[in-house]
């Protein structure tokens, strides 16, 4: 069985000294296992779309609002903004599942609290920008957004490589939104306070 050796981990403390196990106990411990992850993943899916439905509503109703918005010439069409976001928080999920998968500690309670904290400050962009429309205050929240993807990325990749490789492209293109929210605050004075 390919995944007795990560079950054992997760059953036992390493001072527990080996048991012998059959292998109908061995496959049990495996499905248990297999169904605890697959429904962790399901679970990180649930709540970073979630708070990309938070946005998305804020965004939705004021479709027409960033169409009257001057934008500099380098700003990417509306259509491009849905389904790049889409394969971001899939990426989020799929790396924040990767944390959750390591035990439990002290070595991965601040890279999930950190993930939360980025996701709740994506959220809030969204409001700021196209609700409220208070650029002032989108431009500092995509700073701070910035900053804690920046911090969340390094403490993902101290405990699995693989989730901080996975929120590479994220950091990019919160990157290049800080300058275009910017930009655009800048550029649309009486639009955006």
């Amino acid at each position: 069985m390919k995944c007795w050796p990560y079950a054992r981990r997760g059953i036992a403390n390493a001072a527990d000294p080996p048991e012998p196990v059959d292998d109908t106990r061995r496959s049990h411990i495996c499905e248990r296992l297999m169904s605890k992850q697959i429904l962790g993943l399901f679970a990180w899916l649930v709540v970073t779309f979630i708070a990309a439905a938070v946005g998305a509503f804020a965004s939705a109703q004021a479709a027409s609002f960033y169409g009257e918005l001057a934008r500099p010439s380098w700003a990417p069409p509306a259509s491009w903004f849905g389904p790049v976001w889409s394969v971001l928080y899939v990426m989020m999920a799929v790396a924040v599942w990767a944390v959750w998968r390591v035990p439990l500690g002290v070595r991965t309670r601040t890279p999930l609290v950190l993930f939360l904290l980025q996701l709740a400050a994506n959220a809030l962009w969204s409001w700021l920008f196209f609700a409220w429309r208070l650029g002032g205050l989108a431009f500092a929240d995509v700073v701070v957004l910035l900053a804690l993807i920046a911090a969340t990325l390094v403490s993902f990749w101290r405990v699995k490589r693989l989730a901080g490789v996975l929120l590479l492209p994220y950091l990019c293109w919160v990157t290049f939104a800080t300058a275009l929210t910017w930009s655009v605050w800048q550029s649309n004075p009486t639009l955006l306070r």
